[in-house]
């Protein structure tokens, strides 16, 4: 598809393209062009060097007909005085039915080496969200299958689910793990956004999807670690604009997967400095919180179906008061704390079932069954970690009966709240197992009543349902 057509509107042709400008200087990935006619922010241009397009996407104006723009390839070849073209509107991707099972990049061209996608229908990048009398509220629990989010911070059908860890903590394995179970369980779309993905890691994660017989349902997109900073701030939306087709054509669930949100803000960064905006707290960009919200409002459900989304949020130097970790928080339904503690135990999923929390963990929306159980297992473990600094120094000789009868009981949760994972499975060797979520109460109950307190602890570790399913 010849690139020109990427820019049209979503059901017409593309507009005549004209020359707007020319190139006055550039800066790495900065351009700054003298137009007759500023063009509007955000408007896609293109220059020809050595015949390859490059596209720049507007970012500020600078006053007396000059605007600064962002390149979206390389510069090489760039030069003063070279004509820019407008393309006529906003950045824009090609959707259509057949983007399921295909590896795409931020323009909706293909990285799987098939041909590109054969459509008149483009939908813009930038776009305002849903008007607010279409939302829908979150209806119901989303079940994965993962014991412990399931029980202590379940996602929600149609919500923002944000997974936050450091590095090396599981996060990609645990947006993988989930992603295959809403396309086995739930029989859903997905759509995964890689950004500032290595090529190794994205590379992996299309021959396991492929394996695990997911990726006809899914849809891939990646701005890769190595390329401009301008791509690793749009391809979020270029996945959110996918998943927003699907939703009001498939009219099924939606899972919108990112990974990971913080690149997306480093992004954003990296373009406010080279735009020479001034830094603001700890150094980010002082668009911060609207850069957000521009990607977490448009994540909505409508009448026409949901989009359900899980978020990677990486966690710098494990801080959690980070501005950045902020920021994306505080739109989030459920916050999923991958915590390096629970890892280095060797508790898998290392979630940290003290910190995470959902903002649904309600008894009038959860049902007063799983709202009881997830709070008694939640004061079991609080319990057990007060007292895990006197058993270090004296032993848990020394705690009364009440508190040993607590700590095992403690212990063999924490041990049951393990689990292994389907994605995983051909490197650890042991068979993936899914638990449904009434298999996770019942087990958690037979626990706090103290009938596996003879149970070794061994025997709880990374397996099923205790009822024998699984392991």
């Amino acid at each position: 598809m010849p690139m020109a057509t990427a820019f049209g509107s979503s059901m017409t042709p593309a507009p005549p393209v004209r020359k707007i400008g020319t190139i006055e200087a550039v800066k790495g990935p900065v351009v700054d062009i003298v137009c007759d006619m500023p063009p509007p922010l955000h408007r896609a241009l293109y220059a020809q060097p050595n015949g390859e397009r490059c596209i720049l996407e507007v970012f500020r104006e600078l006053g007396e007909g000059h605007v600064r723009a962002i390149a979206l390839h390389r510069t090489a070849g760039l030069a003063r005085g070279m004509p820019v073209m407008d393309t006529g509107g906003p950045l824009q991707i090609p959707v259509a039915s057949a983007c399921l099972g295909r590896l795409l990049d931020v323009f909706g061209n293909p990285l799987d080496g098939e041909a590109p996608i054969d459509t008149a229908a483009y939908r813009p990048l930038v776009a305002p969200p849903g008007p607010l009398a279409d939302a829908r509220a979150a209806e119901s629990v989303l079940e994965t299958g993962i014991k412990v989010i399931d029980l202590l911070c379940p996602f929600v059908r149609g919500g923002k689910t944000g997974l936050f860890g450091g590095a090396g903590v599981g996060k990609t394995v645990l947006i993988t793990e989930f992603m295959n179970a809403v396309i086995q369980l739930h029989e859903g779309v997905s759509v995964f956004a890689g950004i500032g993905e290595r090529i190794r890691e994205g590379h992996e994660l299309w021959h396991d999807m492929r394996e695990a017989g997911v990726m006809p349902r899914t849809i891939m997109v990646f701005g890769q670690m190595d390329e401009s900073p301008g791509v690793r701030f749009r391809v979020g939306l270029t996945g959110l604009t996918y998943a927003e087709y699907l939703r009001d054509t498939v009219g099924k669930d939606v899972l919108l997967l990112i990974d990971n949100v913080f690149r997306f803000v480093q992004a954003g960064s990296e373009i406010s400095g080279l735009l020479g905006r001034m830094p603001a707290t700890v150094g980010y960009q002082p668009t911060l919180l609207s850069e957000v919200a521009e990607l977490e409002e448009r994540i909505s459900s409508s009448a026409a179906g949901n989009i359900t989304s899980v978020q990677a949020v990486y966690v710098p130097a494990d801080d959690m008061t980070d501005p950045a970790v902020n920021a994306i928080y505080s739109h989030l339904d459920t916050m999923v704390v991958l915590s390096r503690n629970q890892a280095a135990k060797g508790i898998y999923p290392a979630v940290d079932p003290l910190l995470s929390n959902s903002k649904m963990m309600d008894r009038h929306f959860l049902g007063e069954r799983h709202y009881h159980v997830a709070e008694n297992v939640r004061e079991h473990l609080a319990r057990y970690r007060e007292l895990e600094d006197i058993i270090a120094m004296l032993g848990v000789e020394s705690l009364s009966e009440t508190d040993r009868r607590i700590v095992g009981r403690a212990r063999r949760l924490q041990r049951y709240l393990t689990q292994p994972f389907h994605v995983v499975s051909p490197h650890t060797g042991i068979p993936g197992v899914s638990v449904p979520l009434g298999d996770t109460l019942d087990d958690c109950e037979a626990f706090l009543r103290g009938d596996h307190d003879s149970v070794p602890e061994a025997d709880c570790y990374m397996r099923g349902s205790m009822q024998g399913t699984g392991r």
